[in-house]
């Protein structure tokens, strides 16, 4: 029996090595928000492995909120951002307004998916870069099965923004891909502030599929100039009243 313990080790390292799940770790990148993070299979986003982020329902405004979700992932990591675009639509105030200025940036414009997804493995294999951001409507498995092994060779992150177009192609979005986490994001209202003046955005970021992992939703305040999310006060005491009913009817 003791032989055989090794021999299954080695198996199951293998087929991490296959599909992205084990053997060759990166590390992560928390999101430093405990709520969110305890719920990641590792404690945050893995490093050297391909995220898709999409918006929800909401069209040009969800979006919005989807790629500025990616920026704020993409400003916490130290170096160069490599963002590939088939148009030349990336806003960038609203980047540098949550941490990513443009001179962190290096634009690409491919032109259509096919030339995106191709800058992206390009920038994934070289190595040197903090992240990689592409826009894209249509992720095969194929493509993103590409996209995982080279971000999982040189240890950088991986982005696809899943935008669409044309509304026929938001199915494409729940066709199953090789990446390690899947994200939705949606604009919700902002909390009331005592002053005129408009509060902080909020959002709904929903993981609807992680390996190993389960999915869940949680209502956060959209990235600070740092790129770093926040949980709402009355969110926080919400949870906080939850728990503390639920150990008052235990105990």
């Amino acid at each position: 029996m003791p032989s055989v313990r090794p021999a299954l080790a080695d198996l199951r390292a293998r087929i991490g090595e296959i599909d992205g799940t084990g053997a060759r770790q990166h590390g992560v990148l928390p999101f430093e928000v405990r709520e969110l993070d305890r719920r990641l299979p590792q404690g945050g986003l893995s490093l050297g492995a391909l995220h898709e982020v999409a918006g929800g329902g909401q069209g040009a405004v969800d979006g919005a909120a989807a790629a500025c979700f990616v920026a704020g992932i993409a400003a916490r990591m130290k170096g160069q951002v490599l963002w590939c675009v088939t148009q030349a639509d990336l806003f960038a105030p609203g980047l540098a307004q949550v941490g990513l200025p443009p001179e962190r940036v290096i634009h690409v414009e491919a032109g259509d998916d096919i030339s995106v997804l191709a800058a992206m493995e390009e920038g994934l294999r070289h190595g040197g870069l903090a992240a990689v951001v592409g826009d894209v409507a249509r992720l095969s498995m194929t493509a993103s099965r590409r996209l995982h092994l080279a971000a999982k060779g040189s240890g950088t992150i991986g982005l696809a923004l899943r935008r669409w177009r044309r509304q026929a192609d938001a199915s494409d979005f729940g066709q199953p891909t090789a990446a390690m986490t899947r994200w939705r994001v949606s604009e919700l209202p902002s909390a009331p502030l005592p002053v005129p003046g408009v509060g902080r955005a909020r959002w709904l970021v929903e993981l609807i599929r992680a390996r190993a992992g389960d999915s869940f939703d949680l209502e956060l305040e959209a990235c600070d100039g740092a790129g770093h999310l926040r949980l709402p006060a009355d969110v926080a005491d919400r949870s906080a009243a939850t728990a503390g009913g639920r150990h008052i009817a235990v105990g």
